[in-house]
């Protein structure tokens, strides 16, 4: 039987810490945080709890990114944000054309290059650790991502010269 009150007690922070950086939101991190406790519940007789803190730290990863996909999808609006959007219009579209150029180099790709790509560019994982998370080997990762790298560059290129 797992103990996930030591998990939560040992692993917490680490998590915590996670879904903060990935969310920017006190609030929605701790809601991430409990989910990522929750799925190991859950899943508890399927997990395999050699590496917790890989694993959890995954776990996280993917309920953010989650949370981030269905916000983008059920956006909420409020005064603040529709008048801070209507003062910086200059970053709202430098955000559109931003979100724009990664749906288009992530939209044709699997999830896990999408975690990759978080892990190694953003959290600055390396090739070997990015390898143990996704369970692709080291030579397998390198590639996806110089793939995704040379696709982003062309339509980054694409983009802004066509």
């Amino acid at each position: 039987m797992l103990d996930v009150k030591l998990l939560y007690e040992k692993y917490g922070p680490m998590v915590l810490r996670r879904c903060r950086y990935l969310l920017r939101n006190e609030e929605r991190a701790l809601d991430a945080m409990q989910d990522t406790f929750v799925q190991v519940l859950r899943h508890e007789k399927r997990l395999n709890m050699d590496a917790p803190s890989s694993l959890l730290y995954r776990i996280a990863t993917n309920i953010c990114l989650n949370v981030l996909r269905s916000e983008r999808r059920h956006p909420h609006t409020n005064d603040e944000k529709i008048l801070m959007s209507i003062v910086d219009t200059d970053e709202h579209e430098s955000n559109i054309v931003n979100r724009h150029l990664l749906n288009k180099v992530f939209g044709r790709e699997p999830p896990s290059t999408k975690t990759m790509a978080v892990l190694y560019y953003v959290d600055g994982m390396t090739l070997q650790e990015v390898s143990n998370e996704v369970g692709l080997s080291v030579s397998g990762v390198r590639k996806r991502l110089r793939g995704l790298k040379e696709r982003a560059k062309h339509l980054h290129k694409d983009f802004y010269n066509g």
